[in-house]
């Protein structure tokens, strides 16, 4: 089993480290090298690879100072991103073993055009295509591809963690209530939320079955959803829902 620590960077970017048993450790999407440094010296730890999502300098601006300190390390991440530090490239469906388990790589493209994820141990690192209570803005992609990353990750089993990189979760759900004003799921999440954030403590990692109940942007078909929608389009089909919902959050 692999334990998961967070390091905080910036003003919300989660950097996730990855841990194994004997003092051996990964991070994902390290966009600063300076806490994460910081944390291996604390712990006494050994840093054996990279796990890079998209290629967002808040995600990798740390990779080179990393690999300066630790040669030899692999620095794994999506093939068709303009990541110059890559020493192993993957697309979609591709495997990788790390600290005795295998990580299955997702193809998510939306956010950028080459985004990926990685799952294995029922833990999900996906960058910034879902998180709580949202998901990614489309920056280079399009509705429909967005849509489908979502859709695939929704296929994982429910109990996945859900690892995100950025504490975006208040402001998603004010914007999900405003969809959804009577959602108790979410009200009831809104309050956790505002205690978690209260004493400084992160909301992440989420799950799958969660967010099924307070994401509007897996919650497309709900009767709810698609009326405070329907001044926006006139479609109701999932994905003209999903793009109207995008289009709202990107304005809210």
């Amino acid at each position: 089993m692999l334990h998961i620590k967070s390091i905080p960077a910036f003003n919300d970017n989660y950097i996730w480290l990855i841990q194994n048993s004997d003092r051996r450790c990964a991070v994902v999407d390290p966009g600063d090298a300076a806490p994460v440094l910081e944390y291996l010296a604390h712990h006494e730890l050994t840093l054996d690879a990279i796990l890079i999502t998209h290629h967002h300098h808040d995600h990798i601006g740390g990779v080179p100072e990393l690999v300066r300190q630790f040669p030899s390390i692999d620095v794994v991440g999506p093939r068709n991103e303009p990541i110059p530090t890559l020493t192993h490239p993957v697309d979609d469906g591709d495997q990788l073993e790390l600290f005795g388990e295998v990580f299955l790589v997702l193809g998510l493209s939306g956010h950028t055009a080459g985004h990926i994820g990685y799952v294995g141990d029922a833990k999900l690192f996906c960058g910034d295509v879902l998180f709580s209570a949202g998901c990614g803005r489309i920056m280079e992609g399009t509705p429909q591809q967005m849509f489908d990353a979502l859709n695939k990750i929704t296929a994982l089993p429910q109990e996945t963690e859900v690892y995100c990189a950025h504490e975006y979760t208040a402001a998603n759900i004010a914007f999900a209530l405003a969809v959804e004003p009577d959602n108790q799921h979410l009200q009831q999440y809104r309050d956790q939320v505002n205690r978690l954030r209260a004493q400084n403590k992160s909301t992440i990692p989420t799950n799958l079955r969660q967010e099924k109940f307070v994401n509007p942007f897996l919650r497309y078909t709900e009767p709810s959803v698609v009326k405070s929608v329907s001044n926006r389009t006139e479609q109701t089909d999932p994905l003209s829902v999903f793009t109207a919902l995008r289009a709202w959050k990107n304005e809210f």
